[in-house]
């Protein structure tokens, strides 16, 4: 059974930093994509970053530039690295499995002055 836990989210001013971070379980991370979605209050949840099994990246237009998506696949970590947060990045963050319909809890990311 495949679990996902995101931890990393909080309140930030624009121009700040923060670090995402999806514990997976019940899946081998070498051999599958992950991805990082968000979905804000009212919208459809979009995909901002993925990344294959062989280490491929892909961003939203809206984040290239300024988010990172990286694994560590003996810790089981996806990770979501954002820099230059702009408050349109407000939303809840969702780590999943490509291709599946395994979600995490999410974690609130706010950015506001």
């Amino acid at each position: 059974q495949v679990r996902l836990v995101e931890s990393g989210g909080g309140l930030v001013q624009p121009g700040g930093s923060l670090r995402l971070s999806c514990r997976v379980s019940g899946v081998n991370v070498r051999i599958v994509g992950l991805g990082w979605y968000r979905q804000d209050a009212g919208k459809q949840r979009e995909l901002v970053a993925g990344i294959s099994s062989r280490g491929t990246t892909n961003y939203a237009d809206s984040v290239k530039g300024r988010f990172t998506i990286s694994k560590d696949a003996a810790r089981k970590m996806v990770y979501l690295q954002m820099d230059s947060l702009k408050p349109e990045d407000t939303a809840v963050y969702y780590c999943t499995v490509t291709g599946s319909d395994q979600w995490g809890q999410g974690t609130q990311v706010t950015v506001s002055s």
